[in-house]
């Protein structure tokens, strides 16, 4: 009876030490400590707009170009009509009127706008989904729905505004597009006048006085927005501050000179 009593204490004993006691390791291999991945940061809605003849549409061909897999374009819908160079689902989605409403009404934009007489749109579940996985988001809009992206999601938006150097540069760039007739040419041009009374609501403000200059604070721009969000390595901060719309005091006279000269 005692014999049986040594042997089941000698047994818990043993399971007890092999409860407590870890488990020796092969020689030559060391424990691995477990690492957590750090979460992607949201992306950003990094927006550019401007009057037509600016330079908007070649900077934003420029980034794309540059950051193809950190940036992709917000493609909008609109019911204009399609001009001889682009291609549909790339530079627009082009619908008819009675789709474009049916979209506005059921809110799958999350910004519309009228513009020259033509319905503008972006479509709300693409960009969203982008957003998600990290990936910043390009919209080339209007102030209209620079202003309607504020009300939905402010904290997400950046905002670029890029200025002609003067009007005679605007006249000049809209002359040099063979797309649009002298009749498009008039109304652009008028149209400025009041884009340009909106570019005190913008983040940034960029003079395209020298198209390789633009580019570069526009990349600056970007790379100091998502370093202050966590996503990026060293910015270009120096750049970035001076591009600030209360940073430039000067600009409210050039702004006001353009008007006058159109």
């Amino acid at each position: 009876m005692k014999r049986a009593r040594k042997k089941a204490a000698k047994k818990a004993a043993t399971a007890k030490r092999k409860r407590t006691v870890p488990r020796k390791r092969a020689a030559g291999k060391t424990a691995r400590p477990r690492t957590r991945r750090a979460a992607k940061p949201r992306g950003l809605m990094f927006v550019l707009s401007s009057p037509s003849g600016a330079g908007k549409t070649t900077l934003t061909r420029m980034l794309l170009e540059d950051e193809s897999k950190n940036v992709e374009l917000s493609v909008s819908v609109t019911t204009r009509a399609k001009r001889a160079s682009e291609i549909e689902g790339r530079h627009y989605f082009f619908i008819d009127r009675p789709r474009y409403d049916e979209m506005v009404k059921k809110g799958e934009l999350l910004e519309w706008a009228e513009v020259h007489g033509n319905g503008y749109g972006t479509p709300k579940k693409p960009v969203e989904a982008s957003l998600r996985t990290g990936k910043d988001v390009l919209f080339d809009i209007d102030w209209q729905g620079t202003l309607q992206l504020y009300a939905a999601a402010r904290a997400d938006v950046v905002s670029v505004f890029v200025l002609p150097p003067s009007a005679h540069a605007l006249r000049e760039r809209l002359a040099r597009r063979a797309e649009d007739n002298q009749e498009v040419v008039d109304r652009r041009l008028r149209n400025a006048i009041e884009e340009l009374e909106h570019w005190r609501e913008y983040d940034y403000i960029l003079v395209n006085d020298d198209l390789d200059r633009a580019y570069r604070a526009l990349k600056a721009i970007l790379s100091a927005e998502r370093a202050r969000r966590g996503g990026g390595g060293k910015a270009e901060r120096k750049l970035a501050e001076k591009m600030r719309r209360d940073a430039q005091p000067e600009l409210a006279e050039l702004v006001k000179k353009i008007q006058a000269e159109l």
